[in-house]
């Protein structure tokens, strides 16, 4: 990960300090899904109310503050998959798919710009990538394991099929979410 991220990890912020980087967190996740990345960082300082020194002192270039912001999206997506916990499997599925198809649909442009300077075999993506398949994995064996789903389904085929239903271009949001559940009915087991 990067040096932000990786100061950040070392020593815990001063209340002032964890305040202002989740407001320039928040202020980049938005900035960079209504504008893409070009968004500009000192008009994610603007937005977050801090000045642009206060922006460097956390995100020393715009890679770590790309970073900073896609890893979070990440861990928020894994962490979703505990909202599930009560639906049957099937449906548990389907909704974090949904939620899956949602972050990879707002954040297209992020991920270009990072997989033009990073690479997907550098570190970032790599942790990522097993995050998101120890999130979902669980939820496609329950759904195998209550007969909804077939047997000759694996996840990576999934993410795939998620994946490409995600770049479907020029499409309204409904209309991705109503691809994607037919998309999705495919898995089914139909005994």
């Amino acid at each position: 990960m990067g040096t932000a991220t990786a100061q950040t990890a070392a020593r815990p912020l001063r209340a002032d300090a964890a305040r202002n980087r989740a407001l320039l967190l928040s202020a980049a996740r938005d900035a960079f899904t209504e504008r893409g990345a070009d968004a500009s960082l000192e008009a994610i300082a603007r937005r977050a109310e801090v000045g642009v020194g206060t922006l460097y002192r956390h995100f020393p270039t715009r890679q770590d503050l790309l970073e900073a912001v896609y890893v979070e999206e990440v861990e928020a997506l894994c962490r979703s998959a505990s909202d599930f916990a009560d639906d049957q499997p099937w449906d548990a599925l389907i909704k974090w798919f949904h939620r899956f198809v949602g972050y990879v649909t707002t954040k297209r442009a992020l991920l270009d710009e990072m997989m033009a300077t990073m690479g997907k075999d550098s570190p970032v993506f790599r942790t990522c990538h097993e995050a998101i398949f120890t999130a979902g994995q669980p939820l496609l064996d329950a759904a195998k394991q209550a007969g909804a789903v077939r047997a000759d389904v694996d996840f990576v085929d999934v993410i795939r099929l998620v994946s490409g239903v995600s770049m479907i271009k020029n499409a309204e949001p409904d209309d991705i979410s109503r691809v994607l559940g037919v998309a999705l009915d495919g898995l089914r087991y139909r005994g």
